[in-house]
């Protein structure tokens, strides 16, 4: 296992849809890609970010699914970035890019208005935090998607916690965040009364996605606007 990663650590390096940088170079000045995406990618496509991306299941997906759109997956765990980045690569899928930092960086790495919507897919619940400030959908990172997104830009959050999905409808109430769209079982009657976009895009599903649905768990959904 240890050497599976050390190869793939490796090959990483030398996949042009992966950046990489060091902690340590954006900790005072941003990345040198910021502002500068429509360039990386070559055209003005509007740019979905998904945040804590894993093995790039998702963004490789809706990547497929939209090819005038262009697609950022981020993580900070380069063996599983080098999987999404790989097939990416196969596929030749010039609209997706991986980077791999953590979401507290976002802004090093992103300009005002550059991204269009931000996907957060089966992110950790963080059952322990108590305040939300380490959840993808809490007041912290809100304040840095609200910094790299124009107004009114809408944020997806799926997910098979039930305590993560319940902490995120309280707090948008709580700022007065306008819920678009949200389910506690999306494959219940939701699936039936939604839009084929909307089913197209959750239908989507990931590894554990899967093993979680024959365990009988439910999936959950919230678009909100920002």
């Amino acid at each position: 296992m240890a050497k599976d990663k050390l190869k793939r650590f490796a090959e990483n390096l030398t996949f042009r849809n992966l950046i990489q940088p060091e902690a340590k170079d954006i900790l005072e000045e941003p990345h040198p890609i910021r502002g500068k995406w429509q360039e990386f990618f070559g055209n003005n496509n509007p740019i979905t970010l998904e945040v804590g991306c894993g093995k790039g299941e998702y963004t490789i997906g809706l990547a497929r699914m939209y090819p005038g759109r262009n697609f950022i997956g981020l993580d900070i765990k380069g063996a599983r970035l080098w999987r999404g980045a790989k097939t990416a690569l196969e596929e030749n899928l010039g609209n997706v890019a991986f980077l791999r930092s953590r979401a507290d960086f976002l802004t090093r790495f992103f300009a005002p208005d550059e991204v269009s919507e931000v996907w957060l897919t089966f992110s950790d619940p963080q059952p322990n935090n108590d305040k939300g400030t380490k959840r993808l959908s809490g007041p912290r990172f809100m304040s840095i998607y609200q910094a790299i997104l124009p107004p009114g830009s809408p944020v997806h959050l799926k997910t098979d916690s039930s305590l993560l999905y319940d902490y995120t409808l309280d707090y948008l109430k709580s700022i007065d965040k306008k819920v678009l769209m949200n389910s506690d079982d999306i494959y219940a009657d939701f699936w039936k009364n939604t839009d084929e976009a909307t089913r197209n895009e959750l239908g989507i599903k990931t590894f554990y996605e899967q093993k979680w649905l024959k365990q009988g768990i439910t999936i959950k959904y919230i678009r909100w606007q920002l």
